[in-house]
């Protein structure tokens, strides 16, 4: 196999787990709808059954660092990509299963589980295999598959929707739009098996001659030398013969910096757009029922788009050149959408700056997070911190996807003062922190080996 071919298999892998990331969160938008009608659900049984794939991936997330150490990146995305699986098929609940609500919760929960792991290892195992001057890129590419998952899912949905009356649709539509999802799981779970292991795991667990074998299809002969050498005198600096002490000063603070990082991500206010769009199209900016849908596949091409943007720029200008541009964009979304609702002017104005807060998450936020947590953390911690990162990430998902509506349908945001604006608003202090917190505490990491980047944390 080619240094080449055996990249695009890498890339291959990241995308497929990737793209069903955004399949899987995604594909209840489309089912509930009709779901919901089927099982007669009542709102707050229709936010349970929605946000139930949350509390799969907050733990998840969780146990990917322990589960990440002891069997490796490798298999644990096998595991993901099982769950997946088994989470696609039953959440169609076939005929032979009893027809429960419980039931389609448990396997929403599943399908969580899978998100969660899958959303630490796979960044992470781009992140141990890419070579320095690319891996930007390759990373980027997990969440361009997030992205692409998340269009898919929406076309899928339609087409399915589309094709069967509402009488279909409710009886057996909405479990064709959860079994689309078998092809793809299938397909990741198939290619995971020839990837192989991450030379930095490898290292870690003492077997160097298999890293260095592994190196040696991504690098030349001299690179890869260089490379084992600097991963083994990395771990001979951080072996004291002792286990790692996560509550030392030194380790908690990276600990600390990568997870408020990793939440900002979440308090800019990008899933109260994506899991809300339909309603803030409907009722904030006045948009017919039947525009919302476009208006959906709309969002989700312009942040398909800008993340290519950020897919070819991030080894280009660096990471935190792109987190302030996007700051700044994101900044002047959000208050055009803000000032227009405010000041009762709704109209092209507030769609452009939802359009522009989109694109701006899209190059920054969106995919440089990933990249980031997947190179800040030091070998001998990554696994651990990561897993912390993703999982405060994952709660931080769940504050605001609950949080949202209820401060959208509060008397103070409703009041002649705010007229709906206060969410973005709120959203708009968050991103200013952002901006802070990147300047003072993140490192530059563009064009780096991960090791080298460790030094940054020792100075």
């Amino acid at each position: 196999m080619t240094k080449k071919t055996f990249l695009l298999l890498i890339a291959a892998v990241s995308a497929l787990g990737g793209l069903l990331f955004g399949y899987d969160t995604g594909v209840i938008n489309g089912a509930q709808f009709y779901l919901s009608k089927y099982f007669d659900l009542s709102d707050a049984m229709k936010g349970w059954v929605v946000g139930s794939a949350l509390i799969g991936c907050f733990v998840g997330a969780i146990v990917a660092g322990p589960l990440s150490i002891k069997i490796g990146r490798k298999y644990s995305l096998i595991i993901s990509a099982v769950l997946f699986t088994i989470s696609a098929w039953g959440s169609g609940l076939p005929s032979f299963l009893p027809e429960s609500v419980t039931l389609l919760v448990v396997f929403r929960i599943i399908g969580g589980l899978g998100i969660g792991i899958a959303s630490m290892n796979a960044p992470m195992y781009i992140a141990e295999i890419a070579p320095s001057d690319i891996r930007g890129r390759m990373v980027t590419y997990y969440q361009l598959a997030i992205v692409i998952g998340f269009f898919v899912v929406f076309l899928a949905t339609y087409f399915i929707g589309t094709n069967l009356t509402e009488a279909e649709n409710i009886q057996e539509g909405w479990r064709k739009m959860f079994w689309s999802e078998l092809i793809p799981s299938g397909l990741f779970l198939i290619l995971l098996f020839f990837v192989p292991k991450s030379p930095r795991w490898l290292a870690l667990k003492g077997k160097d001659d298999e890293a260095l074998v592994v190196l040696k299809k991504i690098h030349d002969d001299e690179q890869a030398n260089k490379e084992i050498f600097q991963i083994q005198q990395s771990l001979k600096a951080d072996d004291t013969g002792l286990k790692v002490n996560y509550f030392s000063k030194a380790i908690l603070t990276i600990i600390v910096i990568g997870t408020v990082f990793s939440m900002l991500q979440q308090f800019t206010g990008i899933n109260a757009v994506l899991y809300y769009g339909a309603d803030i199209f409907e009722k904030a900016l006045g948009f017919g029922k039947e525009d919302v849908l476009l208006q959906q596949i709309l969002l989700a091409f312009v942040n398909l788009v800008f993340t290519f943007v950020a897919m070819f720029t991030v080894d280009k200008f660096g990471r935190k050149p792109l987190i302030y541009i996007g700051a700044f964009g994101m900044l002047a979304g959000f208050l055009l959408l803000g000032i227009t609702l405010q000041q009762e002017a709704v109209g092209f104005l507030s769609l452009l700056g939802v359009l522009i807060f989109i694109a701006s998450f899209a190059l920054s936020m969106g995919p440089v997070v990933w990249v980031l947590l997947s190179e800040m953390f030091p070998n001998k911690i990554r696994s651990v911190a990561m897993s912390v990162a993703v999982a405060a990430q994952w709660a931080a998902n769940y504050v605001v996807s609950q949080s949202f509506p209820i401060v959208m349908g509060s008397e103070v945001n409703n009041s002649s003062t705010w007229n709906g604006s206060l969410p973005y608003f709120i959203f708009i202090v968050f991103i200013v922190v952002i901006v802070y917190v990147t300047y003072k505490f993140i490192p530059e990491t563009k064009g780096k080996t991960l090791e080298e980047i460790e030094g940054f944390w020792k100075k």
